[in-house]
């Protein structure tokens, strides 16, 4: 679109088009990041994965974490030791589990107990297949996290006879797996997603320099959020865990670099209508800063949405998400448009725009796409519709919520030790609950313990600060139906006991309580981001109806995604249901951005409805920005798909379902759905604006085509 220019052929551009401009703004840039750039490295020496810090200060396994941190001994982490052997084990094999207990009781004197301890008080349980045994150790925090103390355990135990395998599991070796699999995730993050952006930006602009300029701007606003966000923790205590961190590196560069895209191509057609690229750049930031603000505040708002969850791992994605937006937003408006404008027009080389007084507009492939859409408009709407409709039905697939030892793409052998264990010792087959009641009552706890349905074995602990604990091993496999149901038939029974003061945790309570705390957040913070979205977008496109279209597209684009995922993961990759924050993740993420794509499309269309009607507006808008919001979807999609790249279910699920969102989003929705529907509901869309009125009632040069006139693309 042309801006009205001077007699000189410039347009008005003010203080803004000035040669010191953006040398000023590169200036503060490099005076910003000499002060961020070393604090950006601290990012990961705040992040945590406890569950202490994760869950909310109410919930009853957090009480027990954090009483088990107060105890002389501090907290422990129990490992489980299964030695097995085809056939039957040899005297030999069991002197040598012996010998290994006591030594690693030694070791770890401490809290080394012997949970499957018998009569006669040996420290080791034998099958009664007689093909393993197993002891416990309860390991001391004092000497070192799981992913420290794993290793070792394992290394210690490996002088054993020829046949005699041993799988190290339990709730300890377990958290030592998952904190290797997060171990390097931020670098390995970052690097892959820079070079999944490099390639693609190489791909779009088709120049051997261009693609540098939005990447090294990006890469300054990741750094700039990563130090941000580092103060936000240091400052607030907000919650970052190893999935947060590498979702702030995701949003920064995937929405950085779509907000790269828009601007780019406006600065494009600016530079064929404008001689001086100062210029040029402020009437494209003139005509792309606002949607890219708006979209902007609806992912922040969204986002920030987040703070009333109860989860502080679900609060804490809030303030981080939303500062890497900011971070985005900033360096996308200021430093990326100053460095373009020092550059000047050769680094769109080969491809460089002419300034031209007549610039001939084709409508390209999308101008095409509109033209079919105009005249085929119900078939456009009930097909996207139909399309949507048949991947909704994927959610009657398993959308179970996924165990933890089901989250390793492969099992490591803290997984497969569970089975191990279950085969031979199907009474011990769930991970131990710890109980922690007054030293008074331990004895009646005790009692009313091992006489809930489900508990296999209960053996009393340590009187330590006023407290007696009781370790209690359920039946049933970890993190399944019975196995919660056992843990809240425990509490229910211990809650009844006068003046116990009892609590039940552990490592299945924690997930149990995480499980429940999600749900609820989900049933609070999904409405309220639909509704603060909705506000968004009327406030941007003045009208009422558009954003319920608007919405009401998302919502069924998001129900449609998520469907077409659960087959995927179900039929095709083989999990065993959807992580418990996957859909919270996922709808947040889809709305917020899918709403981005839909408002780039209608804010050029209300813009171009003033001059051509609502018909040709659309259609005009859609032919203009078609190319380069599918190419900010296939951005943003592969950057979430380095998500899928990572050896974990979990974040395979989010990057694979919010990937597979926005290209649906991107390619269906926003490309043939609503211009569909904008065409079939016609001025109305824009109700209760005056671009909702008849021609007769609307001010002079805002004179919108009829409904039933046929639209066309203006040449």
């Amino acid at each position: 679109m042309a801006v009205d220019a001077g007699p000189s052929g410039e347009a008005p551009a003010g203080r803004l088009a000035g040669r010191w401009v953006p040398w000023l703004v590169i200036g503060l840039w490099l005076v910003l990041a000499a002060g961020m750039v070393p604090l950006s490295g601290k990012l990961s020496s705040v992040t945590t994965d406890s569950a202490v810090d994760t869950l909310p200060a109410n919930a009853e396994s957090t009480k027990v974490a954090v009483l088990e941190d107060s105890l002389p001994d501090g907290d422990s982490n129990t490992f489980v030791f299964v030695y097995h052997r085809a056939g039957g084990l040899t005297d030999a094999d069991q002197a040598t589990v012996e010998r290994q207990y006591t030594t690693l009781a030694k070791r770890y004197p401490p809290k080394a107990t012997a949970a499957g301890e018998d009569d006669e008080g040996s420290p080791t349980s034998p099958s009664t297949d007689g093909e393993a045994m197993m002891f416990t150790l309860e390991v001391s925090t004092v000497y070192g996290e799981p992913e420290a103390l794993v290793g070792p355990l394992r290394d210690a135990t490996k002088d054993r006879p020829s046949g005699l395998d041993l799988d190290v599991t339990g709730p300890g070796a377990i958290d030592g797996d998952m904190d290797a699999v997060f171990d390097g995730i931020d670098v390995q993050v970052l690097l892959t997603t820079i070079v999944v952006v490099t390639l693609l930006l190489i791909l779009t602009y088709r120049s051997p320099v261009l693609w540098l300029i939005p990447l090294m701007a990006v890469g300054a606003a990741a750094l700039t959020a990563m130090a941000t966000v580092y103060l936000l923790v240091k400052g607030f205590g907000i919650v970052v865990n190893d999935q947060n961190s590498a979702l702030l590196t995701i949003l920064v560069f995937g929405v950085g670099t779509d907000y790269a895209l828009l601007l780019i191509a406006r600065y494009r057609e600016a530079l064929h209508h404008h001689e001086n690229v100062r210029v040029a750049m402020v009437h494209a930031l003139r005509c792309a800063a606002p949607a890219i603000v708006a979209s902007a505040a609806t992912v922040v708002a969204g986002l920030l949405c987040l703070l009333v969850a109860d989860l502080n791992s679900t609060s804490g994605l809030g303030p981080i998400g939303a500062a890497g937006i900011l971070c985005a937003l900033v360096a996308m408006l200021t430093l990326f448009p100053a460095v373009l404008v020092v550059l000047g027009r050769r680094i769109f080389w080969p491809a460089i725009p002419r300034f031209s007084t007549a610039v001939q507009e084709k409508p390209g492939v999308w101008g095409r796409l509109g033209t079919v859409i105009s005249r085929r408009r119900w078939v456009a709407t009930l097909g996207s519709v139909g399309v949507l409709g048949v991947l909704v039905l994927g959610l009657a697939g398993n959308t179970g919520a996924l165990r933890e030892q089901d989250q390793f793409l492969s099992a490591p052998e803290s997984v497969t030790g569970f089975t191990v264990l279950r085969q031979h010792f199907p009474e011990l087959g769930g991970q131990p609950m710890t109980v922690f009641t007054r030293p008074a009552h331990q004895e009646q706890v005790l009692g009313v313990v091992k006489d809930t349905r489900g508990v296999a074995l209960a053996i009393p602990d340590q009187t330590s600060g006023g407290w007696a604990g009781i370790s209690v091993f359920p039946k049933d496999a970890p993190d399944s139906v019975a196995e919660y149901d056992t843990i809240k038939r425990v509490r229910t029974a211990v809650h009844a006991v006068s003046g116990a003061e009892a609590i039940v945790g552990g490592p299945s309570a924690e997930n149990l309580d995480t499980e429940a705390t999600t749900e609820r957040d989900e049933k609070l913070v999904i409405p309220l981001v639909l509704a603060v979205v909705l506000i968004v977008l009327g406030l941007l496109l003045r009208a009422i109806l558009a954003p319920l279209v608007l919405m009401a597209t998302v919502i069924v684009s998001f129900a449609a995604a998520f469907g077409g995922s659960v087959f995927v993961f179900d039929t095709i990759l083989g999990f065993k249901g959807v992580d418990s924050s996957v859909p919270l993740l996922a709808f947040l993420f889809l709305v917020a951005l899918g709403v981005d794509y839909n408002i780039f499309l209608a804010s050029r269309a209300r813009e171009e409805t003033v001059r051509l009607g609502t018909a040709k507006g659309m259609l005009k808008a859609l032919s203009a920005t078609g190319g380069v919001i599918t190419s900010a979807g296939l951005v943003l999609a592969a950057t979430f798909a380095v998500l899928a790249t990572l050896p974990l279910v979990m974040l395979i699920e989010v990057g694979f379902l919010v990937a597979f969102g926005v290209l649906l989003d991107a390619l269906l929705v926003r490309s043939v759905l609503v211009p569909a529907l904008t065409l079939l509901i016609g001025r109305r869309i824009w109700w209760p604006s005056r671009l909702s009125r008849p021609a007769a009632q609307l001010p002079a040069g805002q004179q919108p085509l009829a409904d039933d006139e046929e639209p066309a693309l203006q040449r």
